[in-house]
């Protein structure tokens, strides 16, 4: 079933940057390129987001992880950084031989640091944005399954009611309601 204009939003509509709007139609790509979903890569493919729960859930997972992948980098590079630290502490001796090199390094580090902390910023940002239209598209999901459900429940409870009422009519009237019928 083609996706709507109620179950899409504009992803420029989502209060982005566009680096971020950039960011985010990269990875609903990779995201629904492991999950097989036709109906949000074609989405993602025309700058919409597709508000349905498989999809933003399979988005938030993808977003969660690669922030944790964000995350163990930079835990990673500060590691390096401190090791950088002590080894120019360590070698105090040598340090006018190799101060350029290291410190040429530890800014490599801290400059890759930095760009992760902003990426990681923004796949933050992203991800709450789907994260809470998630969250809305399930509600309604679950509001819908509740009427349908309530409206289904109504509907059978008056046939069953109309059921009781002839039954009990019969009774009633006994066996020769049968021969009497009006």
């Amino acid at each position: 079933m083609p996706p709507t204009e109620a179950n899409i939003v504009e992803d420029t509509q989502l209060g982005l940057t566009d680096e971020e709007i950039a960011l985010l139609r990269y990875h609903q790509a990779q995201a629904t390129g492991s999950s097989s979903s036709r109906a949000a890569s074609r989405a993602s493919s025309q700058g919409h987001l597709l508000l349905d729960g498989a999809s933003l859930a399979a988005l938030s997972r993808h977003l969660d992880r690669l922030m944790q992948q964000i995350q163990a980098r930079i835990e990673y590079l500060s590691e390096q950084s401190s090791i950088v630290t002590m080894q120019q502490y360590d070698r105090a001796g040598n340090l006018v031989d190799n101060a350029d090199a290291e410190i040429a390094r530890f800014q490599d580090i801290m400059g890759q640091i930095d760009e992760l902390e902003v990426d990681f910023d923004r796949i933050a940002h992203i991800r709450d944005i789907v994260r809470d239209y998630r969250h809305r598209v399930e509600h309604l999901e679950r509001e819908l399954e509740h009427s349908s459900t309530s409206a289904r429940r109504d509907r059978d409870g008056h046939r069953h009611h109309s059921h009781r009422h002839s039954h009990s009519h019969r009774h009633e009237t006994g066996s020769s309601g049968r021969r009497h019928r009006h």
